[in-house]
């Protein structure tokens, strides 16, 4: 068990195997949650918000068990929470740890919030120039509208 400097005692659950996405921006964590489905998942998930970070001030973090993250979840990470690290754990220890990069190119994760675009009435598979990785703008390949952070839904 690890103690502050009070001496008291801080519990912090390990996991066995599984997936730590860390550095979340704690206005992100509950949407993190929301686009990985993890309140569907049958093994713990444990998450936390608004906890100290020498780097961020605060930040959210959530662990998975036995969960490994495929690339199209790992790019819907890096579209709300560009700053998130993930932390591949096996037998209780750090396998690898890597910062998400949001991608040039988004395809079959996210809707295209124009109504008349090909993609909301045929079965067309969704595209995505990335143009703004700051302000975050994705262009469709299809209707060629700008779709924004606060617009972005996710299958």
């Amino acid at each position: 068990m690890k103690q502050d400097e009070n001496g008291k005692e801080l519990k912090v659950s390990a996991i066995e195997n599984g997936t730590v996405i860390d550095h979340i921006p704690c206005e992100s964590v509950f949407q993190v949650i929301k686009i990985l489905s993890l309140n569907d998942i049958g093994d713990q998930v444990l998450f936390g918000t608004n906890l100290e970070s020498r780097k961020m001030g605060k930040k959210g973090i959530i662990k998975v068990s036995n969960k490994f993250f495929e690339p199209d979840d790992v790019n819907k990470i890096a579209l709300v929470a560009p700053t998130a690290t993930l932390i591949t754990i096996r037998n209780f220890k750090v396998a690898e740890k890597k910062k998400v990069e949001i991608p040039d190119y988004v395809e079959k994760i996210a809707k295209c919030f124009n109504p008349n675009c090909i993609t909301n009435h045929e079965k067309v598979t969704t595209r995505f120039t990335v143009i703004d990785k700051v302000e975050l703008k994705l262009r469709c390949h299809y209707c060629e509208k700008i779709t924004a952070r606060d617009t972005i839904w996710f299958f």
